[in-house]
């Protein structure tokens, strides 16, 4: 019995994010290579961080290139359905959504599974009143979490979605944890620079924990944006007086991620724009405690004071105060 064939028009790195990273497992899994005849399509129109949300025209001809490609794949190929990984609010939903009503418009069964949230906020904005209810009519949609429904409840009924939490590969741990016995706890935030991400919020909690005399360090691990790059961030750090307690590292993949893994004690993650953070994923994977927020599915990611704590968004005292709590348990 042939198996059935799936067409994944989802955004892949180059650049690295949320969305992009879980395509990538899906494309380098083994079970679905083994369930389903796959083929792929990147949906990404960006190839670095300081492209995304800008206009120019090598994004325009990709956006085309893409577009044909799914095209001709759709009329040279019979698929039993389209699974679209789209970006659902603002400029991004513009540039996806002409994707979705091209395999419905060939009739395709089409599965959209939702990374980002932002609908909500959009819905009410007439074209996209007008434009939405055509992309997810009689769609089947994943969420990571019901959490996220409210944002989603004006355009999609109950009874198309379905949950499924973020995952990740399984990464082999050593027997004997190479975590640092050092006598300096290590904080570890990891993502790109983004404001968003809680990266100005985590240097002023570091901040308030400093001048309460706590001895520690804190590594900044990921990309520069156009947000914020490698100079300004460490002019922020300075202004601070956070020199030799801050370290931005930059970006770092596979075993240098790792290692920062292997080293940290407490992994840090203050964002306020966020569905199920893979970073979480991983942190618990290596049985670090987790200090977040409130925002997205991340409560039921971290049970507030069994595996971590749940902070207020944007909230410098309630994540220092986190953050004391498991140093001091850490002493």
């Amino acid at each position: 019995m042939d198996k059935p064939r799936i067409l994944f028009i989802v955004p892949l790195p180059p650049p690295i994010h949320g969305s992009a990273m879980v395509s990538q497992y899906i494309r380098q899994s083994q079970l679905i290579q083994d369930s389903f005849q796959v083929d792929f399509v990147n949906l990404s129109t960006s190839r670095k961080m300081d492209e995304i949300r800008k206009i120019n025209p090598m994004k325009f001809v990709r956006f085309v290139g893409n577009y044909f490609c799914v095209l001709g794949k759709l009329l040279t190929h019979r698929y039993d359905a389209c699974y679209l990984a789209i970006t659902c609010h603002g400029m991004g939903f513009l540039k996806d959504a002409p994707f979705v009503l091209l395999c419905k418009l060939l009739s395709r069964n089409v599965i959209i599974h939702q990374h980002n949230q932002g609908m909500s906020k959009d819905v009410n904005r007439w074209f996209y009143r007008w434009l939405m209810p055509w992309v997810y009519r009689n769609t089947e949609v994943i969420l990571l979490s019901w959490r996220l429904y409210p944002d989603v409840q004006q355009i999609v009924r109950k009874e198309q979605v379905w949950i499924c939490p973020n995952g990740i590969p399984d990464v082999s741990q050593p027997e004997e944890s190479e975590h640092s016995v050092a006598s300096v706890p290590r904080l570890f935030f990891l993502s790109n620079l983004l404001i968003s991400k809680g990266i100005m919020v985590l240097l002023d909690a570091c901040q308030q924990l400093q001048e309460k005399g706590y001895v520690f360090r804190c590594d900044y691990v990921g990309g520069e944006t156009p947000e914020m790059d490698k100079v300004h961030f460490e002019e922020e750090m300075r202004l601070r007086g956070l020199e030799g307690v801050v370290f931005y590292q930059g970006p770092r993949y596979g075993a240098e991620k790792e290692a920062f893994f292997q080293q940290a004690d407490i992994f840090v993650q203050p964002t306020f724009d966020d569905c199920f953070p893979l970073t979480l994923v991983e942190a618990m994977q290596h049985g670090l405690p987790i200090v977040s927020t409130d925002e997205g599915a991340i409560p039921d990611m971290v049970i507030h004071g069994e595996n971590g704590f749940v902070c207020r968004r944007k909230d410098v005292e309630s994540l220092a105060d986190s953050i004391e709590k498991l140093l001091n348990n850490s002493n």
